[in-house]
C-alpha cells in the first residue's frame, strides 16, 4: 500500500470517515492518511462493535473491510443497508471478486482491491460525497421552496433531498442507485448503455467496470420489487444497455 500523502496545511475536519477493518496497520495508516487530507476519522476492528456506532451516530462514510471476525463486511453492510443509506465502500483481496459483486449487490457504493493506493482510496471518498453533496445541497436552504417532483407515471423522484416513491411508497435507494435511476428515467424509452451510466453515476476518476452497472440495476430492481412485485418499468436490452419503459 502506498504511503499516506498529506497536504502541506491540513484543514479542519469537514467530513467524519469511519474505518472497519481487524487489520491495525491497515486502520492506523488509513487513519493517518485521511487525517492528513482534511478528514476526521473513526476506527473499529470487527463489524459487531462497529454496527451500534454505525447506526447511533453516523459518519459520511464508512470503508468497510470484506474478511472480518465476529461479524464480516457482507453482514455489516446488509444489517446497516436494513436502517441506513450511508455511502460505504468495501476494501477486498483479489480472490474476493465474488464478494465485490455480492457487496454491490447489496448496496455497496464502491469497492477497492487491496492492495490499494491511499490516492486512490482519497480519491473514491471525495467522489462519493460529492454525489452526497450534490444531491442535500438544494434541500439545505430552507429559503428556497421545494420543488416538484420528477414524475414518471407511478415513479417520483426530488433529486434535491434523494427522495423516491413508486405508488407514493418511499423507496430506500443509494446515492449511485439514485443517480442511475434518474438518468434513465430522464429519458423513458431512451437506452443508455452501461457506460453513460457509469458517467452519469461516477466521476472521470473513477474507474468501474459493466459487473458495477449490472449490479446496481439488480439492486435497483429489487428494491422496487419490494414495494411492488411486478415492478418491471427497467428493462435490460442485452449488449446494448438498459432503459426505462415508456409510460
Amino acid at each position: 500500500m502506498d504511503e499516506p500523502t498529506a497536504s502541506a496545511q491540513p484543514l479542519p475536519p469537514r467530513h467524519t470517515i469511519a474505518l472497519v477493518d481487524d487489520d491495525r496497520n491497515i486502520l492506523t495508516s488509513v487513519s493517518i492518511g485521511l487525517q492528513a487530507e482534511g478528514f476526521a476519522t473513526r476506527v473499529y476492528a470487527d463489524g459487531a462493535s462497529a454496527l451500534k456506532a454505525l447506526m447511533d451516530n453516523p459518519p459520511d462514510l464508512a470503508v468497510f473491510d470484506i474478511k472480518m471476525p465476529r461479524m464480516d463486511g457482507l453482514e455489516l453492510l446488509q444489517r446497516l443497508r436494513e436502517k441506513s443509506a450511508l455511502p460505504v465502500i468495501f476494501l477486498t483481496s483479489k480472490d474476493e471478486e465474488p464478494d465485490e459483486a455480492l457487496g454491490l449487490a447489496m448496496g455497496a457504493d464502491d469497492y477497492i482491491t487491496k492492495p490499494f493506493s491511499q490516492r486512490l482510496l482519497v480519491a473514491r471518498i471525495r467522489a462519493i460525497l460529492r454525489r452526497v453533496e450534490a444531491a442535500r445541497a438544494d434541500a439545505a436552504d430552507a429559503a428556497n421552496p421545494a420543488p416538484d417532483l420528477v414524475r414518471r407515471g407511478r415513479l417520483a423522484m426530488d433529486p434535491t433531498r434523494h427522495a423516491v416513491l413508486w405508488d407514493d411508497k418511499p423507496v430506500s435507494l443509494t446515492v449511485t442507485e439514485f443517480l442511475i435511476l434518474e438518468t434513465l428515467a430522464a429519458r423513458p424509452g431512451v437506452i443508455k448503455s452501461r457506460n453513460q451510466l457509469m458517467d452519469c453515476a461516477y466521476s472521470d476518476d473513477t474507474y468501474v467496470d459493466d459487473r458495477t452497472i449490472d449490479s446496481h440495476i439488480k439492486r435497483l430492481r429489487k428494491k422496487f420489487n419490494q414495494v411492488d412485485a411486478d415492478f418491471d418499468m427497467i428493462e435490460t436490452l442485452y449488449g446494448v444497455g438498459y432503459r426505462f419503459k415508456e409510460v
